[in-house]
């Protein structure tokens, strides 16, 4: 099986494609949540009619009539108060005008001289005026304290109708409530009976042509949609369903992922091989069972993962020569039947002239001897 090289293209291209399929993903998502609203806009049980069912409106209409009698109440208890505000505001003029003129009256006693006429007039009509004030003073305050006594009156004929309306709303919210889950369900059911097909058709798009250069739309248009179906089943079903079909659905995912990458190493493709035996031969270590490859000048070297890259090499010249690991007998040096050059054996093209070879059955000879 020969493999041809897959060109990654400059980085600018490169984070375009991932730019572009995020753009997608998002321009996807929002495309479906239109189409998620448009469904929510089904009309649904409207409480106001459920209600008339249960409720008798002739104390629905008494509350109302209730509630306006107790408003026009407070009007008219915060207009006598203002009235008789300002009829003890004008009874507090009066007494100071007359205790004024008391005094006056006492000094001119002490003094032996009379007031004028018109002063013990002023005095007359000032205690008549101030009499009246006190008369009618009490006329409101006995005015006020009735509103008060009609307005407690009312409050308690609305208590008394308000508990009435509120044993007969019970059965009502009650029937709501079941209306309005039993319509949420059906929402939902409608918006997954649209959108779980999509998402079969994303999944099948992104196992189908996980190898195809068009894999990134595919992607991200299945990333928008399972997000999309995650919100559907987060916002209609309840949290202790939800979380049982989130844990499958995890559960699903996991064990696929797993029997994936176990048949990618029990039967690996030529790509995961090539990039395989390419890091381990990057690192001068046996693709196979990861003893050093001590060859050239390394061969009295020692180093690991971490420091193979701090290993400083000695500069005498050295023969190339075909080499096979002493750990697990895997050649990994050979002579190229093309040029005779010494070459990678598990990399598929030699490094002196280019001649490719199967990767695959390298790997099966290797795995079989």
């Amino acid at each position: 099986m020969k493999t041809s090289p897959q060109p990654k293209g400059p980085w600018i291209h490169r984070f375009s494609i991932r730019l572009f399929t995020v753009i997608l993903a998002i321009l996807v998502y929002w495309v479906l949540g239109f189409l998620v609203e448009d469904i929510e806009s089904i009309r649904g049980p409207q409480y106001e009619e459920i209600e008339r069912r249960h409720v008798d409106q002739t104390l629905v209409k008494r509350e109302k009539n209730l509630t306006a009698d107790i408003a026009e109440a407070d009007r008219a208890i915060a207009n006598k108060r203002d009235e008789m505000r300002i009829i003890g505001d004008s009874s507090q003029n009066l007494q100071k005008t007359i205790t004024q003129m008391i005094e006056l009256q006492k000094l001119s006693v002490q003094k032996s001289f009379s007031l004028p006429e018109a002063e013990q007039m002023n005095l007359s009509e000032s205690l008549s005026h101030f009499l009246e004030s006190q008369k009618r003073y009490q006329g409101h305050n006995a005015e006020l304290s009735a509103l008060m006594e009609q307005k407690r009156s009312l409050q308690a004929e609305k208590s008394s109708v308000e508990r009435k309306i509120g044993q007969q709303r019970k059965p009502a919210k009650k029937e709501y409530q079941r209306l309005r889950e039993k319509h949420d369900l059906r929402i939902a059911a409608f918006q997954l009976l649209i959108l779980i097909p999509l998402l079969a058709v994303g999944a099948f798009l992104i196992v189908k042509y996980r190898g195809s250069i068009y894999f990134p739309l595919f992607l991200g248009y299945g990333a928008a949609v399972l997000l999309k179906v995650s919100l559907v089943i987060h916002a209609y079903f309840p949290s202790r369903y939800f979380k049982y079909i989130l844990v499958i659905g995890m559960l699903i995912v996991v064990v696929r992922l797993l029997i994936y990458f176990i048949q990618v190493v029990a039967f690996p493709k030529a790509q995961w091989l090539t990039k395989q035996y390419r890091e381990a031969y990057e690192r001068f270590l046996c693709p196979v069972c990861e003893y050093p490859i001590r060859t050239g000048p390394r061969r009295f070297l020692f180093w690991t993962r971490r420091t193979v890259n701090n290993i400083v090499l000695p500069k005498e010249a050295h023969e190339e020569r075909p080499y096979s690991c002493p750990a697990c007998g895997t050649v990994l040096f050979e002579e190229c039947p093309e040029c005779h050059g010494i070459r990678h054996a598990l990399l598929p093209h030699c490094e002196h002239c280019g001649a490719e070879k199967d990767i695959a059955e390298s790997s099966g000879r290797t795995s079989g001897g």
